[in-house]
């Protein structure tokens, strides 16, 4: 049976929401891993598992049934027997996949002397806490949460940490006044784990009578309510927020500032997905807001079904050039085209769809400088693509836009329809756009795009000059020790499987400079870049060479299923192409870094 609570009814109330962890020592975790994964996955789970060796954290949705018998599953193993889970109704599915992930820390808090598994501070159950906070006892609620959840809601006259994320905590704890180390001291969190490692930790730093609320600020909404608390409670999914009842706010999360917002701050005018809320807005050109928004209906129709999955025939070019004059048909497209096997253009020469004025050639037809070859492929269904893309900034000479992936910029190999351009130049036409720079289909991020011939010259001249700032974020795998460092290693052009380029000795040269930044996990770290160069794949293949390959490449790196690479073009500054005036654009933050 669904869940009930006071605001929801049994017939409104699709999935339950599980919550809960256990620090205990495990081995096998990769069998464990994949175990839970395959089995979370054909049960139509989904939400986040981690594993590591000093236990489990897990927060996760699916239907009364389905999270029944993975608890039943779960418990079922020793380890985990007789763990608890706090549960909450939701009639939607908060979390958009399963991912069972191992790591160093279920809880990252980088302090090697806290193992929750031999030790934690004392409990004090939520009926105990309220009976001393109703009986007005002196003692000290410390929030140890970051300073976005506490603004959604916290205990009355709590404390907050003062932190943006839990690996502050140890620093926040040296601010607090020595008065404070002989008083009592209860410190709560949204479920209790951040405090099996912060009690501990405070005692360490000589606190002496540090108390963790049982079961966090959720036990106390499932126990007591909303008594002695003001707001509501953060977590981490798309709900964004509960209140005491445990049933869903209207809250909502600003994808550009992070910002927890209200249902009136949503009614703003300055409420922009994902582009700018109350709290971040900026007052623009209000004719280009306007032109801006059309543009965003134009692609909503235009991508309302992606142009490239009704079926068509495409007809692509093919020029033959001075240096191929004399070679056969088969010869020829072997030499423009090294990546794609010799079986691959047998299959269209013998399907005659490779033509010369519309008339079919054989594997040896000689070919003649300045021909135009023409190679059909009909009943072409192109692959589905992310058309979610945003217009950042528009003027009669230059287009900014914030690119979804995967997407595609330029038409090419199975892709022609269903290609950023193609898109644009629909919602533009009878203007044709130029993208003044490349962005792989799988990195998400701001794009450069001109509208006149004297913008495209002088942007691409910027390019071309390295007077263009474009700057990057990146998860890699691996932990990088050094904080700041330079990559130069030349590339080459050749083209190898899937378009993929190599370093070389005798390439371009290409320079990346590399900065870690804070979201640094136990097993991938994030990477601020900026290029002096710009060359082809050139970020993937400087970092895969050094051993640190970026999350979700398919091609430099190490690819698991459903996920994306994680390379964001996050700020471009250049001199506006007409103006010279210096103007720079940042994008949103990219889901797994806000992760």
């Amino acid at each position: 049976m669904p869940v009930e609570n006071d605001n929801q009814s049994v017939a409104s109330v699709t999935y339950v929401n599980i919550a809960g962890y256990r620090f205990v020592d495990l081995e096998n975790l990769e069998e464990l891993r994949l175990e839970l994964r395959d089995y979370c996955r054909s049960a139509g789970l989904k939400g986040t598992i981690l594993l590591s060796q000093e236990g489990i954290n897990l927060f996760m949705a699916g239907e009364r049934d389905a999270i029944d018998d993975f608890v039943e599953l779960l418990t079922a193993k020793a380890p985990f027997a007789g763990m608890e889970f706090k549960e909450s109704p939701s009639d939607h599915q908060p979390f958009s996949r399963m991912l069972v992930r191992i790591k160093n820390e279920i809880i990252a808090f980088g302090q090697e002397s806290v193992v929750p598994s031999d030790y934690t501070s004392k409990k004090i159950s939520a009926s105990e806490l309220k009976q001393w906070l109703d009986e007005n006892r002196d003692v000290i609620l410390l929030d140890v949460r970051n300073d976005y959840e506490v603004e959604v809601g916290t205990f009355e006259n709590a404390l907050p940490a003062g932190i943006d994320n839990f690996r502050e905590f140890p620093r926040a704890v040296e601010q607090l006044s020595d008065e404070l180390k002989q008083k009592p001291l209860v410190m709560f969190c949204t479920g209790g784990i951040r405090c099996e490692k912060a009690g501990p930790f405070m005692e360490q730093a000589g606190f002496e009578n540090v108390f963790q609320l049982d079961g966090g600020i959720l036990k106390y909404f499932e126990d007591i309510g909303g008594r002695h608390y003001e707001g509501d409670c953060f977590v981490f999914d798309k709900r964004v927020a509960v209140d005491s009842d445990l049933a869903e706010t209207d809250a909502t999360l600003c994808y550009a500032c992070q910002a927890v917002l209200d249902s009136e701050q949503v009614q703003s005018p300055r409420y922009n997905p994902p582009l700018s809320c109350p709290m971040c807005y900026v007052e623009p050109d209000e004719q280009m807001v306007q032109s801006i928004a059309a543009r965003h209906q134009a692609l909503k129709k235009v991508t309302s079904v992606l142009p490239g999955s009704i079926p068509y025939e495409n007809i692509r070019p093919l020029r033959v050039g001075q240096r191929h004059d004399g070679m056969t048909l088969l010869q020829f497209l072997a030499d423009i085209f090294p990546h794609l096997e010799e079986g691959y253009w047998s299959d269209s020469i013998d399907g005659q769809r490779i033509k010369f004025n519309d008339e079919p050639l054989s594997a040896d037809s000689l070919l003649q400088t300045g021909q135009k070859l023409t190679h059909h492929f009909p009943r072409l269904v192109e692959p589905d693509v992310d058309p979610n893309l945003t217009i950042v900034f528009e003027d009669e000479h230059l287009v900014v836009v914030n690119k979804s992936a995967p997407l595609p910029v330029h038409p090419s190999g199975r892709f022609n329809k269903n290609t950023l351009k193609y898109f644009l130049d629909q919602v533009y036409a009878p203007q044709l756009l130029r993208p003044a720079h490349r962005l792989d289909a799988y990195t998400t991020g701001l794009i450069a795009l001109t509208r006149t011939r004297p913008a495209a010259r002088d942007l691409q001249t910027q390019f071309a000059t390295r007077e263009v700032k474009k700057t990057y974020l990146a998860k890699v795998h691996g932990q990088i020790v050094e904080r700041q460092f330079k990559i130069e290693q030349k590339l080459s052009d050749e083209k190898h499987y899937a378009g993929s380029r190599a370093p070389d000795d005798n390439g371009k040269v290409a320079i990346t400079d590399c900065r870690v930044v804070s979201g640094t996990d136990d097993k991938n770290t994030t990477l601020e870049i900026d290029l002096q160069t710009g060359r082809t794949h050139q970020i993937r293949i400087h970092l895969a060479s050094q051993g640190n390959p970026i999350v979700g490449d398919m091609i430099y790196g190490a690819h698991s299923d459903n996920e994306l690479m994680n390379l964001h073009s996050w700020r471009l500054a250049f001199k506006h192409p007409i103006s010279q005036e210096p103007i720079e654009f940042e994008a949103p933050l990219p889901d797994w870094m806000s992760e």
